[in-house]
């Protein structure tokens, strides 16, 4: 069995937790994915399977051909095809359904997915700077980054120096998130927390790599 699901993110809500305080929580469609293709050492050199997720009615050329068993040749129209390394050999066949049943209450689990795209942004919003002081007679300096370089040595801006620019639509994982509820009936996962990404953004739950003990 594989380690994760693909889902979709509904949004965020709250909840009751113990001593009536609220909790944030977060509500995704996960699965039902399909296993579009396994692989093997001794074909692939190594252990995965492929998984799909999202219904598609008309499907681009070369996501068909990615789709395609090597056996029976059937076309599979999904929206979203991604890979799950395995480290033993699986005992599953394509075609195989993968549930939101592979987790349970009280699991943690990590969620991947591509954060927000917020454009172009100054050194404030996208590195947390506090800004420059507004008295002493500077009028223009309060969301200014500041020294970015020196004179002489190096007489250069180091490379990685923490600069305006493009800010999200970058691939983020948010690891030990629990899981609250998981309903296979209603294809629902609740975990804790906040989950990456918009709004029916494609979401990925794994098992935690690194859980906290």
């Amino acid at each position: 069995m594989t380690e994760g699901i693909l889902g979709k993110k509904l949004g965020m809500t709250q909840v009751y937790g113990k001593g009536g305080a609220t909790e944030a929580i977060t509500a995704i469609e996960a699965g039902p994915c399909t296993v579009t293709q396994v692989k093997t050492i001794e074909k692939d050199g190594y252990i995965a399977a492929k998984l799909g997720f999202g219904e598609v009615k008309k499907q681009k050329t070369a996501k068909k051909g990615k789709a395609k068993t090597a056996k029976e040749k059937i076309t599979v129209k999904y929206k979203y095809l991604r890979e799950f390394r395995l480290d033993d050999t699986p005992k599953m066949e394509v075609g195989q359904k993968i549930d939101v049943s592979l987790f349970k209450a009280g699991d943690i689990v990590d969620a991947i997915g591509i954060s927000k795209g917020k454009g172009f942004a100054g050194g404030m919003k996208r590195h947390h700077f506090h800004g420059a002081q507004t008295t002493h007679g500077q009028s223009d300096r309060a969301r200014a980054p500041g020294s970015v370089g020196s004179n002489t040595s190096p007489g250069r801006v180091l490379k990685g120096l923490r600069m305006a620019g493009h800010l999200g639509s970058a691939r983020v994982t948010v690891s030990n998130l629990e899981v609250l509820e998981a309903d296979p009936a209603r294809n629902l996962l609740l975990v804790k927390g906040a989950v990456p990404g918009m709004t029916n953004g494609l979401v990925i739950i794994q098992r935690a790599k690194r859980e906290k003990k």
